[in-house]
C-alpha cells in the first residue's frame, strides 16, 4: 500500500508521515520547502514540489504508478491572518486543490483523504458538533476549507472518485517518540505561546476575551494530540472501504468525520493544565475577542470510532509534556 502526502513537512504532515512509518504505510511525500536536502522522513519517499506544479507531480506520479491513496495536507491556515490576507487562503487552499483534485481524477487516483477543518461549524448548543451540525465559517481560512470540501463531493459525484474528510479541531503536542529530523512546532496558537513564555522568549499570555458564553468566560476548543490526529489518516486509510460500508447507505463516496479529542477545555483550563505540568505560574491578561473567532466548539467522534475503528489515546496533558520533552524543558 503507497500514499501520497502532500504538505507533508509542516507540523502535521510530518506527524502523520511519521504515524504512516509506523504502521508499515510507504509514503510518498511532496512539499515545497526551500531547503530538502535537510530534511529527513523514515519510511518515506520525499520530493521537493509544489502542487501547482502539475509536470513534476506527474513525474512523481509515472515514478511511483502504485499509490493508492493521496493525504491532501498542503494548506495555509490560521484565522486571524486569513482574515487580512484573503486571497492568499482561497488561492492556496482551493484553487491549488482543485487543479490536483482535477490531475488525480485524470490519472486514475480516485481515492483522497481530505485535512480540512472545525472551524466551518456554526455554533452549536452546549458546543459539541456532530458532523450534521450546521455550518457557518466566519474565516476566509474556514470558508475556504468549505468551498473545497464542497469541490471534492462534487468531483465524488461526478467522476467516481470517494473522499474521508478528516475534521480537524486543535491539534497539539509533539511526536511522542521525539524524532528531530525537522524543526519543530508546538501546534495550536496556545500552547506554542505558552512554551514561549517558559523559554522568556514572551513575558504574558493574552487572553482573547472572557466574555465568552462558557463556564469561565473563556472559549471552549478541543484539543487533540497530533499523534491522534496522525493516525486517524492511518485509520482512514486502512479502513477505507469499510469506512462507507459501516457509514451506511447516505454516504456511497463522501464522508466527513470529526478529528478531536471529544473533551471540551476553556483557555483558562488549558493555563490551569499547562501550570500544573510544568509547575510554573503564567502571567495572563485579558484581551479582546479575535476577529473571526467564535465562542467554542468540541467534537462528538462517534461516527470516527465506528467508521475508521479510531479512537484519541493521549491527554492535553501528555501533550504538554511531549512539548516540553521536546524543548528539553
Amino acid at each position: 500500500m503507497k500514499v501520497l502526502v502532500t504538505g507533508g513537512i509542516g507540523y502535521l504532515g510530518r506527524n502523520i508521515c511519521y504515524a504512516l512509518s509506523d504502521c508499515g504505510i510507504e509514503a510518498v511525500v511532496i512539499d515545497h520547502v526551500d531547503d530538502a536536502d535537510k530534511y529527513t522522513l523514515p519510511g518515506c519517499h520525499f520530493y521537493k514540489a509544489d502542487i501547482t506544479d502539475k509536470e513534476s507531480i506527474s513525474k512523481i506520479l509515472d515514478e511511483h504508478p502504485d499509490i493508492d491513496f493521496v493525504i491532501h495536507n498542503a494548506m495555509v491556515s490560521a484565522v486571524a491572518k486569513s482574515v487580512n490576507h484573503p486571497y492568499d487562503f482561497y488561492y492556496q487552499n482551493v484553487v491549488t486543490s482543485m487543479e490536483l483534485f482535477h490531475l488525480l481524477k485524470n490519472r486514475g487516483i480516485k481515492n483522497i483523504i481530505y485535512a480540512s477543518t472545525a472551524s466551518i461549524y456554526d455554533d452549536a448548543p452546549g458546543y459539541v458538533v456532530t458532523e450534521r451540525s450546521p455550518l457557518k465559517p466566519r474565516s476566509p481560512f474556514g470558508r475556504s476549507k468549505y468551498i473545497t470540501e464542497m469541490i471534492l463531493k462534487d468531483f465524488c459525484n461526478a467522476y467516481g472518485m470517494r473522499c474521508i474528510t478528516l475534521r480537524y479541531f486543535n491539534p497539539i503536542g509533539a511526536d511522542p517518540q521525539t524524532r528531530h529530523e525537522l524543526p519543530h512546532k508546538a501546534g495550536s496558537n496556545i500552547l506554542e505561546k505558552l512554551v514561549k513564555i517558559l523559554k522568556y522568549e514572551e513575558r504574558q499570555f493574552v487572553i482573547s476575551g472572557d466574555d465568552w458564553d462558557t463556564r469561565d468566560g473563556t472559549c471552549i476548543r478541543d484539543y487533540i494530540h497530533v499523534r491522534d490526529l496522525a493516525m486517524a489518516n492511518c485509520k482512514a486509510v486502512l479502513n477505507f472501504d469499510k469506512a462507507f460500508e459501516r457509514a451506511g447507505k447516505d454516504y456511497t463516496n463522501y464522508l466527513s468525520l470529526n478529528i478531536g479529542s471529544g473533551v471540551d477545555v476553556t483557555v483558562k483550563e488549558f493555563i490551569i493544565a499547562f501550570e500544573n505540568v510544568t509547575q510554573e505560574k503564567i502571567n495572563t491578561v485579558m484581551g479582546k475577542r479575535r476577529e473571526g473567532d467564535i465562542g467554542g466548539s468540541y467534537a462528538n467522534i462517534q461516527l470516527a470510532k465506528r467508521t475508521i475503528d479510531w479512537k484519541p489515546e493521549y491527554s492535553i496533558e501528555d501533550a504538554i509534556f511531549d512539548v516540553l520533552k521536546y524543548y528539553e524543558l
